[in-house]
């Protein structure tokens, strides 16, 4: 029994440990005795699931990505990896790290170059201000006024979701050419499955006979969300990105169902719109903008619905681990912290089981509804 005990809390520091603090031991230890409060588990959780231009591993220890900025003031273009930031302590033509983050200098008269500067934050009216201070003199510090191009985690992530698509499926389109008219083997049977489900079961039953023309979207962007939102479940370098968790990834999914949803739609869905058949002319009048509306408000929800699923599981998988160092005081209360973790890893393990069906059923969901849309886009009048 005493075995089994132990073996869950291992289990339980093990998936916890990559979700530690971001700040070094010896920073906390200053906090403590400074007396501030060494762990905010809001301002922990945000950082985590937010987009950043490193990728945080441990500690101190980061890899850096690249960094690519551009100011419309002058001009010019910025090129380097975020490690030349030294985690906040330097800024470069301008540009600061800060929460992994890169913000602007809001001032013209910052010199350019590399310039040693002491990062500070602030609550005012219920929101953090970012500053820096060179030589005295106060700089205000803004997600503003520049174009960033850079490779973030979110990014990373998801180059690293289509390198693993385009080697895995080359893998199975390979098999098919050696194995024609064989039975599927290896990798090939484990995905063959999946996308006879997508044709069969989504694409088929929802647009018809045209389904062949959308069923090469179909399939992208259902192994894209079900790829990231599992890669996004492993909580260690180069995976944990929460890519389907960023608004602008899934608006940008929206945003192409949109497309090509209206450029496939025919004359009958048009009129359906504008003029709906059928009805007495003050309803048609009525109906019109409702109908108009629906045309965006459709894609929204494709768009929010994977965002808010992802993030939500995200979050309540990074506070169940935030009650471990809470109770623990940030590893100042042993028994404590025992407590936190006989608390946290029993939900912390059926949450991960849980996110495995959601990372699928989200992929599901946002490929079905697109396949809905567009059938009713083709559909042929009756």
């Amino acid at each position: 029994m005493q075995n089994k005990i132990l073996a869950i809390l291992l289990i339980g520091l093990a998936l916890c440990q990559p979700y530690f603090l971001y700040a070094s031991p010896e920073k906390v230890v200053e906090e403590i005795e400074a007396g501030e409060h060494a762990y905010d588990a809001p301002k922990e959780i945000i950082h985590h699931i937010t987009d950043a231009n490193e990728f945080h591993i441990i500690g101190d220890l980061s890899m850096p990505l690249p960094c690519i900025l551009y100011n419309p003031d002058n001009g010019k273009v910025s090129t380097f990896l975020s490690s030349r930031f030294h985690h906040g302590e330097l800024a470069i033509d301008g540009y600061v790290l800060d929460h992994g983050r890169i913000k602007m200098i809001q001032s013209d008269d910052f010199p350019e170059g590399e310039v040693h500067v002491a990062l500070h934050h602030e609550e005012k009216d219920g929101e953090e201000l970012s500053y820096v201070e060179v030589d005295g003199k106060r700089y205000e510090v803004e997600r503003s006024g520049f174009m960033d191009f850079s490779i973030s985690k979110v990014v990373f992530g998801m180059f690293l979701a289509a390198l693993l698509m385009s080697i895995i499926f080359l893998m199975v389109a390979r098999g098919y050419k050696k194995r024609d008219g064989q039975a599927p083997k290896g990798i090939q049977s484990f995905f063959e499955p999946l996308i006879i489900f997508v044709r069969d079961d989504i694409a088929k039953p929802n647009i018809g006979e045209k389904y062949e023309k959308y069923l090469p979207y179909l399939l992208s962007i259902f192994f894209f969300i079900w790829f990231n939102n599992m890669l996004g479940l492993i909580p260690f370098f180069p995976f944990g990105a929460n890519t389907t968790g960023n608004l602008m990834v899934t608006l940008t999914l929206a945003v192409f169902t949109l497309l090509i949803t209206n450029l496939s739609a025919n004359k009958s869905y048009w009129q359906h719109i504008f003029w709906m058949p059928g009805v007495p002319v003050p309803v048609k009048i009525l109906l019109a903008p409702i109908e108009l509306i629906a045309v965006f408000t459709k894609p929204f929800a494709l768009m929010v619905r994977l965002f808010a699923n992802i993030s939500a599981g995200h979050i309540i998988i990074l506070s169940l681990i935030s009650l471990i160092f809470i109770f623990g005081d940030a590893g100042h209360n042993l028994g404590g912290g025992i407590a936190g973790i006989s608390i946290a890893v029993p939900f912390v393990l059926f949450m991960n089981l849980l996110e495995l069906l959601v990372a699928f059923l989200q992929a599901f969901i946002f490929t079905i509804l697109t396949a809905l849309f567009i059938g009713q886009a083709v559909e042929e009048h009756h």
